[in-house]
């Protein structure tokens, strides 16, 4: 490592523990790289515009960002909750089960973990607490764990920017990821079953079956996004990048003119919302381009292919390290960086070792969704107890169960592949 490569680090550490912006973090210690190596900084642009203007799918980021905005602004969130409720309400813990069933419902419109946790996962708190039925803390930390179905059903943000990293396809990694959030929506509702009957939660009045068609019908609209969304990859009707911008019309035109629950004031707000997030992820994504530059020039793709093939590990044996080392660090790094910059460096290992890329990338997604529940970066744990009031410690104390049982499912898709490939080559899709 030279010592221009050592000052980068330092820069970028220490903005990001000053709190300084990722992405700017990550541009200043570029440009002290160019300017120690006598690199004409002039680099830094062109690296960043000629990645930006190769990089048609990053349009798709904004897109469902403005989508699922517009889904929380818009009350379409509140009948997901109500259809969901018509159904899972009727168990013990019936509200803890409808809080998972609404967030694979709206993880099939959003693609982003934080657009659940702040649009149906508050309903749901609010819901789940009234009348002192639920541990307000227990609350919080369903709305937490089930609010990471987002970016695994499809659509989602992560695994758009996995595949700007990896150059897969965007269709076969949303594919890839429906069983998987399938599996969490489970594992995290047998955890609900043996806490509801260990703690006795309430059961609630059951809707009646005469009044699901009426709910269901009301719903309907918004259910059909996924499905106009799928339809439309997977027919060659538009490409999923075309499918963001499918998507945010078809829920502006939901929430404006169907259900008028949007007013144009708010759609201002929206906008500007929308505008704010994906400054922030262009701005990460940016330094990500610069960063990725020096550690080319750097020849650290090189050393850490030498490094894993020193280790002898087979395909197996690689993604046990891959987990491990992503639990980790997905507690204490922002899952755009750990996208951005780690993956291409472990991309070209993955594919020299075997291991399909579509398969690795659900994996590492999954990885950074347990990472969001954790301390000390945990972003969903501390963005639900700010909004909900509830301290971070008694959240975390409720959510040790989820993630156990997310790490289960996390290894049982590691070690059995097919559980992700199945429908991408059921599509077509070929390793």
């Amino acid at each position: 490592m030279s010592a221009a490569f050592a000052l980068m680090l330092v820069i970028f550490v220490g903005v990001a523990l000053l709190r300084g912006p990722i992405g700017l973090a990550m541009i200043a210690g570029g440009m002290a790289y160019l300017g120690v190596t006598g690199r004409d900084m002039g680099l830094a642009a062109e690296q960043i515009l000629n990645s930006l203007f190769g990089s048609f799918v990053l349009i798709a980021v904004p897109m469902f960002i403005f989508a699922a905005n517009v889904m929380n602004a818009g009350a379409l969130s509140e009948r997901i909750y109500g259809l969901a409720h018509a159904f899972m309400g009727r168990f013990r813990g019936g509200l803890a089960h409808v809080n998972v069933l609404a967030s694979v419902i709206f993880s099939g419109m959003s693609g982003s973990a934080v657009a659940d946790a702040v649009g149906p996962g508050m309903v749901e708190i609010e819901m789940m607490s009234k009348g002192g039925r639920y541990p307000r803390a227990f609350s919080v930390a369903v709305s937490a764990a089930s609010a990471t179905i987002g970016p695994i059903i499809p659509p989602s943000i992560p695994m758009v920017l996995y595949a700007l990293v990896s150059g897969t396809s965007v269709g076969a990694l949303f594919l890839g990821g429906v069983v998987p959030g399938l599996l969490m929506a489970a594992a995290m509702m047998l955890v609900i079953v043996w806490i509801a009957r260990k703690r006795n939660f309430p059961m609630e009045a059951p809707v009646p079956w005469s009044e699901i068609p009426r709910i269901f019908v009301r719903t309907l609209l918004p259910l059909l996004m996924p499905v106009v969304l799928l339809g439309g990859i997977y027919s060659g009707v538009f490409t999923p990048t075309e499918a963001s911008a499918v998507a945010a019309l078809y829920a502006l035109v939901l929430a404006l003119f169907v259900y008028r629950a949007l007013d144009w004031r708010g759609l201002v707000a929206v906008l500007a919302d929308s505008a704010r997030s994906s400054a922030m992820v262009g701005t990460i994504v940016c330094g990500a381009f610069v960063f990725n530059y020096v550690l080319a020039t750097e020849q650290i793709p090189g050393l850490i292919a030498a490094w894993f093939a020193g280790l002898g590990l087979g395909p197996k044996g690689f993604l046990l390290v891959v987990n491990l080392v992503f639990l980790v660090l997905g507690c204490m790094l922002d899952i755009t960086t750990l996208l951005l910059v780690l993956v291409p460096l472990l991309v070209p290992v993955a594919k020299g070792l075997g291991v399909d890329l579509v398969h690795f990338g659900v994996v590492i997604v999954f990885n950074m969704m347990i990472g969001m529940l954790c301390p000390p970066y945990g972003v969903l744990l501390y963005i639900l107890s700010g909004l909900a009031g509830t301290p971070v410690k008694d959240i975390v104390r409720e959510l040790v169960p989820f993630i156990l049982s997310l790490i289960v499912v996390l290894f049982l898709i590691t070690f059995v592949p097919s559980l992700v490939l199945a429908l991408p080559e059921l599509a077509g899709y070929r390793r």
